[in-house]
């Protein structure tokens, strides 16, 4: 099913899904609503929320982190062994497919708990073993259902949809997550056991891609069309998306809130790639010993990054040199941001530049104000949203984002604040929520903004618990 289907719902599924099984404990003064029939259970995850609940005074944040931190373990993640080797398959929540970002997001955050849980660091491992089959089978999709001989409800695309593919959304964001995620893996275990042959053809393949898609001599063999009365699901002129000019930059036909790009030139997306390359030219080189392969992946990322210098930065009359969301390469740009990561306010969370960088603090002051279109402000909070879900709607992506990307005590805390009003009494985040009323949200079963938020909680118990007051 669609994502932005659930908005008109606003997360009833969810609700269903969610209490129809018995509830686990409760903080005192709040309802218990953490399932107890999970689909995993970590011991260094348990200990984590034991620790947290014990010594963070705030009680709904105890309750909070109780709920939110473990929900893709408790709900989302199927774990099982394929060929000998783990196997596992990440719905989002509320739709049965596997997004290759989502499902990197959601247990990217568990990574610093692996070396304490042997049985964690195998399911992580399921992840990237999955994630290459999915890239091997299609490395412009963007998602994919656990069986491969599926057929779903936008079988009909007007692009080369195959079983088993729930989308095929190109993005480039989907190709970066999981090189994210395996290399993450790697620093913090040392095992190599996940990049094998197959781990190393879908790199090969990542960098194919990427390649067809800085459209250098032709529109590349990737198209879209979807017959619909939605706008952003679309990609104009016969499903190329508008043109763009050469320039070294990367096309991504969709954002990675999976509505379709204006200007093709995505650049945080293009940001995201330059990591992603890099990590992946250093795994290639120490682990797979490929040198070749290593040092065309670390051209490709030197060429991007040079054409970023020269192309994603513009000149703001109040802000100053700042970095736009999307550019053509004919010099046309669209300023604004997305809640969803990759987004310019997210570049330093993803590695791709330090949150000191000049450009950037410029960004992020023009983000966070009335110059931003689709940063909304209202009596429920403060905080950017998208077209995903529509207008005055803000992701707690957006503000969770911006508390893990924030050098501010006084900001961090307020952005806290802010997310633990957003739950509405249900004891998790959502997709989005209106600015004047939090209990107008969308997606009541959100596994990505859940797990993050836990992310954002036990980073701040561990180097500012004085916040959590």
């Amino acid at each position: 099913m669609q994502r932005r289907t659930f908005m008109k719902n606003t997360g009833l599924l969810g609700t269903t899904l969610l209490l129809s099984k018995l509830p686990t404990f409760a903080q005192a003064g709040y309802p218990a609503v953490r399932v107890t029939q999970r689909n995993f259970s970590s011991v260094a995850i348990e200990d984590a929320i034991t620790e947290f609940s014990k010594n963070v005074e705030d009680k709904e944040l105890a309750w909070l982190f109780n709920n939110c931190f473990p929900n893709t373990l408790d709900t989302t993640v199927t774990f099982t062994e394929k060929d000998g080797k783990p196997d596992t398959y990440v719905i989002t929540g509320d739709i049965d497919a596997m997004w290759l970002r989502d499902s990197s997001a959601q247990v990217y955050p568990y990574l610093h708990f692996i070396k304490q849980d042997k049985k964690l660091q195998q399911l992580v491992a399921g992840v990237i073993n999955h994630q290459a089959k999915c890239v091997l089978k299609d490395p412009y999709a963007n998602a994919f259902y656990n069986d491969p001989d599926k057929v779903g409800e936008w079988a009909h695309d007007d692009t080369k949809m195959q079983p088993g593919l729930h989308e095929r959304k190109w993005e480039i964001d989907s190709l970066c997550y999981p090189i994210r995620l395996a290399h993450k893996y790697w620093q913090l275990t040392g095992d190599t056991t996940p990049f094998d042959d197959k781990w190393k053809s879908a790199i090969a393949l990542t960098l194919k891609t990427f390649k067809e898609q800085q459209r250098k001599t032709n529109q590349g063999p990737y198209r879209f069309q979807r017959k619909t009365a939605w706008a952003t699901d679309g990609v104009p002129m016969n499903g190329y998306g508008y043109p763009v000019k050469p320039n070294g930059l990367i096309c991504s036909a969709f954002r990675p809130s999976d509505d379709a790009t204006i200007y093709m030139y995505l650049i945080p997306s293009n940001f995201f790639a330059v990591v992603s390359l890099k990590q992946a030219s250093e795994m290639v080189s120490k682990i797979s010993k490929d040198a070749p392969l290593a040092a065309e992946l670390r051209a490709l990322a030197a060429e991007v990054e040079a054409a970023l210098k020269k192309y994603a930065v513009i000149n703001h009359q109040t802000f100053g040199k700042i970095y736009a969301y999307e550019v053509n390469g004919y010099g046309s740009f669209n300023l604004m941001d997305d809640a969803n990561v990759p987004s310019l306010l997210g570049l330093p969370y993803l590695d791709a530049m330090p949150k000191t960088d000049p450009i950037y603090q410029n960004t992020r002051k023009m983000l966070l104000s009335s110059n931003n279109p689709f940063f909304f402000k209202g009596k429920a909070g403060e905080g950017i949203g998208g077209p995903h879900a529509g207008k005055d709607m803000i992701w707690p992506l957006g503000i969770i984002m911006r508390g893990l990307t924030s050098s501010s005590d006084a900001e961090i805390k307020h952005c806290i604040a802010m997310l633990k009003s957003s739950n509405a009494g249900t004891g998790f985040m959502h997709e989005s929520f209106h600015k004047d009323d939090a209990k107008h949200f969308s997606r009541k079963w959100f596994a990505w903004a859940n797990t993050l938020f836990g992310e954002f909680l036990w980073e701040t118990y561990k180097a500012k618990p004085h916040l959590l007051a």
